[in-house]
């Protein structure tokens, strides 16, 4: 910013008054000039003085020169310079117009001239460049795809105006960006070309150039100071940052500055759960090898060991000293614990954990403060005071929910536990985000509770849930060759079906939903066989009670292979129809997580000249009515698509009617009559085809399963999925004996095509699909026939790529094992098949589960001696 004086007039006149005295005194051209200089120098002296000074004058007409595409009143108007204003030159007037001008952002250059002056009135001139607009933004060395963020990040929009500020802070952001993540010889450089055309407003393109180069690795990390803490504790409490180690998978060794900084107070934190609260880290510093990687050393200062003295609590009306002494539990003499204190008044990692602040927000009192203050620390010994505001109980005054536009209210305002007037519960508020979590028709990751309007004075506050719905229904269309022909599947499952809306017209978009209601249709169709199945469920029935009600029809047809023509032979069939009626309560007790589950159910097996291993008569039925109790418990959060904590259990028993008791038949007689027959002869097979029709007109059995599975975080994003199961058929009369239906099969993916016989097929990966039956005694080969009883353990570890809506992504690596037998004389629950392997999961609303697993079985096949190798199976609606 300039502010030149004008004084070439005085100038010319000084000109010829020493061009006039230097020709008088007849001086050479040389010292002429001298002269001349001499008292131009002067003259501007007196008139600069005078200009320092300053001198009112009033302004005339203002001009406007220079490159800009401004119209000139505009920027006069701008100024504040106005014609006719009284002004001192220099002054603040004119300093304050160029200020002005200046903050606008919008010039690159400013001056302003006293173009003359005529007695006490000066004319100006602003003398002005635009400042270029950016037209073309060329960035190398970055991906494509994450070329977008930096633009938004740095807002390099085209038209945006190019200042020297601009491409400065540009280029610190960038390198700062990059460094954070690992790149420390991050380079930018920024260049600037003007766009020469016939448009008047300045333009320029610009190029970005990013050189990240690599990242840069730790090779070392080094303390001194330390003798109570090894080297190695202290680089093991550092999370995020690692040494180069070849053998280390999980965690990388490339230098990243954020997660230092955290792990610096990790390293203070370890301190401080081991007594030394006065532990610091004194210096630390980054040094660069040789080979390009850098050393960490880090100097502590340990301090000295403390313990617990006296804990007091002041301000406890509430809750009595014991109780929360018991909730706190450290007691006097322990070593100090800074961490593990702070946990325990407010454990920030756990929104229900127990600790005294939840204690207190769980039975209304909102606006509490808890804090622990050090009162003394003579010899190393901590007193402590909590002191507590418990405030006043705060109640719930508006409780509502925003983002379900499809789902009806009614159906998510029952799975609240937060009423209007009721006492506020973090444990409910809590539990409320994860029913609707639950619910499956909602982003489980993007529910929010909203604490709206606290009022202390008053105890009340506002409560707002929101939620973002996501696609609930789900379609299967799958094709693929399986069994001998190929296999087409049509399904359709309607997740928040509303069945009273089903004759409305208007509903239809594209179906009824919104009442939370189940309806899946599902054909599945071969050469060989046709399965049909439809399913309903209404989880609150009558709309009061949390009980659902569920019922299914289904019917399968299966025709006999041909071995001389390789086809079906349609005039020979198994056909299977079941009905089933279900109603599942939750309970309150032992607590509101567990629910009571009922089902009857009937199936009709009809066999139409189907002669197979399985019967030993090809004509003929039997018929399955059974009723089936279950009790389950799953207290999961949030996400049911990817848990991140809690466990699920259940365990069931299915039986049916004890007929061997009354309807009169010696089934020892049938049993030892069975023994004698010779199954080669075909009389004695026709007759042993007989006893059987007899022994399986109506099936008798009693079966248990169980199944527990737990979830456990082991960091942000890590969780660990141990899982166990366990499984049993019996009989009531052993000379009737087990039942060839409702068995278990082992091995492979754990989905069935179909399922003619009741079968429970079970997942154990690195192994082909239901091949870990029981041997049998007269072949030596795996059985046909299924197993009665099995067990399975697995541990699963999960990392997720990513929880959006539109698609949840997981990868997973797996070990576990499992082994099937026909009788607990045989049994042996830990001499199991065993394999391990890698797999990913993909979870899209409009088509559910989908997924991959690479398994490797390390034991041999029943009936076989090498191990089993590895094995691809693909994952297609599983549950989770």
């Amino acid at each position: 910013m300039k502010l030149l004086l004008n004084i070439k007039k005085e100038n010319d006149d000084l000109g010829k008054q020493v061009n006039n005295l230097a020709n008088t005194l007849t001086l050479k051209p040389h010292f002429k000039y001298t002269l001349a200089l001499l008292f131009l120098i002067i003259s501007i002296s007196i008139k600069a003085q005078n200009y320092n000074e300053g001198s009112k004058y009033t302004l005339g007409e203002i001009s406007v020169s220079g490159n800009t595409s401004f119209n000139e009143q505009t920027i006069i108007s701008y100024s504040g310079l106005t014609k006719g204003k009284e002004i001192t030159i220099p002054g603040e007037e004119i300093a304050n117009a160029i200020k002005k001008l200046w903050n606008s952002k919008l010039f690159s250059d400013i001056e302003v001239f006293v173009t003359r002056t005529e007695g006490d009135v000066a004319y100006l001139e602003i003398n002005l460049s635009d400042l270029p607009q950016l037209n073309l933004l060329k960035i190398n060395g970055v991906k494509k795809g994450k070329q977008e963020n930096i633009i938004k990040d740095t807002k390099l929009n085209k038209g945006v105006k190019v200042t020297e500020n601009l491409i400065t802070t540009t280029k610190n952001f960038l390198e700062k960006k990059y460094k954070k993540d690992g790149f420390l010889n991050t380079k930018v450089h920024i260049n600037t070309i003007e766009v020469k055309d016939s448009i008047p407003t300045a333009r320029v393109n610009m190029v970005v150039n990013v050189d990240k180069g690599e990242k840069v690795k730790i090779k070392d990390i080094a303390f001194s100071g330390n003798t109570i803490l090894s080297d190695k504790k202290l680089r093991k409490a550092m999370k995020g940052t690692k040494k180069i180690n070849r053998l280390r998978v999980y965690k990388r060794s490339k230098f990243i500055d954020s997660a230092y900084q955290a792990d610096l107070g990790h390293i203070v934190d370890k301190y401080k759960e081991n007594g030394y609260r006065d532990a610091r880290i004194i210096t630390d510093s980054v040094i660069v090898n040789d080979d390009k990687t850098i050393s960490l050393k880090i100097a502590v200062n340990e301090g000295e060991l403390y313990t617990f003295g006296d804990i007091t609590f002041i301000g406890n009306t509430v809750y009595t000293n014991e109780y929360l002494s018991r909730i706190l539990r450290i007691n006097k003499g322990d070593t100090y614990n800074g961490v593990e204190l702070q946990k325990r008044i407010a454990d920030e990692t756990k929104p229900d954990g127990f600790d005294i602040t939840n204690q207190y927000q769980n039975n209304g009192y909102l606006f509490s403060t808890i804090n622990p203050v050090e009162v003394s620390a003579d010899n190393n010994v901590i007193d402590i005071e909590v002191r507590i505001s418990e405030g006043k109980p705060a109640y719930f005054n508006n409780v509502s929910v925003v983002g379900n536009d499809k789902t009806n209210d009614h159906v998510v305002y029952r799975e609240i536990r937060t009423r209007p007037g009721q006492l506020y519960s973090k444990a409910n508020v809590v539990r409320t985000v994860r029913e609707l979590g639950q619910l499956g028709f909602f982003d489980a990751q993007e529910i929010t509770p909203n604490f709206n309007n606290p009022n202390p004075n008053e105890g009340t506050i506002d409560m707002e849930y929101s939620v973002k719905e996501t696609g609930s229904s789900q379609i299967e269309l799958q094709g693929g060759y399986g069994g001998g022909g190929f296999i087409g599947t049509l399904g359709l499952s309607f997740n928040n079906f509303s069945i009273k809306d089903i004759f409305k017209k208007e509903a239809y978009k594209p179906i009824p939903m919104g009442d939370g209601q189940k309806l899946a249709l599902r054909l599945q169709a071969s050469r060989f066989f046709q399965t049909y199945s439809f399913s309903f469920s209404e989880p609150w029935l009558g709309g009061k009670r949390p009980v659902q009600f569920s019922t299914s029809l289904s019917h399968t047809k299966q025709f006999l292979y041909d071995y001389t023509t390789g086809n079906a032979d349609k005039s020979r069939s198994f056909n299977i129809t079941g009905l089933t009626f279900g109603l599942a309560k939750r309970l309150t007790v032992p607590d509101d997580y567990f629910t009571l589950s009922q089902a009857v159910s009937f199936q009709r097996y009809d066999l139409n000249n189907y002669n197979t291993g399985l019967f030993t008569f090809g004509d003929g039925y039997s018929n399955n009515l059974s009723y089936t109790i279950g009790l389950s418990r799953n207290n999961t959060s949030v996400d049911p698509i990817y848990p991140t904590g809690g466990s699920k259990f259940s365990v069931t028993a299915k039986l049916t009617l004890p007929y061997s008791l009354f309807n009169g038949v010696d089934y020892a007689e049938l049993k030892d009559e069975y023994d004698d027959l010779d199954l080669t002869d075909a009389d004695d097979y026709a007759r042993a085809g007989e006893i059987d029709q007899e022994r399986f007109k109506w099936l008798e059995f009693y079966k248990v399963n169980f199944q527990g599975e737990w979830y456990t975080q082991l960091t942000k994003d890590l969780v660990l999925r141990p899982l166990v199961e366990f499984g049993f058929l019996g009989a009531y009369n052993q000379d009737r004996g087990a039942i060839p239906f409702e068995r278990y099969f082992l091995g492979g993916d754990g989905l069935a095509n179909y399922s003619l016989d009741g079968r429970e097929v079970i997942q154990l990966r690195g192994y082909p699909n239901q091949s870990l039956t029981p041997l049998d005694e007269a072949t030596g080969q795996a059985s046909s026939d299924g197993g009665t009883i099995y067990n399975k353990f697995s541990l699963e570890l999960r990392y997720p790529v990513t929880l959006k809506a539109s698609a949840k992504i997981y990868a997973l690596g797996f070990l576990e094992g499992g082994v099937s037998y026909n009788s607990f004389r045989d049994y042996n629950p830990f001499n199991i098949k065993r394999s391990a392997g890698l797999g990913v999961r993909i979870f899209m609303p409009a088509f559910g589960l989908l997924g991959i697993d690479f398994g490797h079985g390390f034991d041999p096949l029943p009936g076989q001696t090498v191990k089993n190798g590895w094995e691809t199976h693909f994952i297609i609606g599983q549950q989770f």
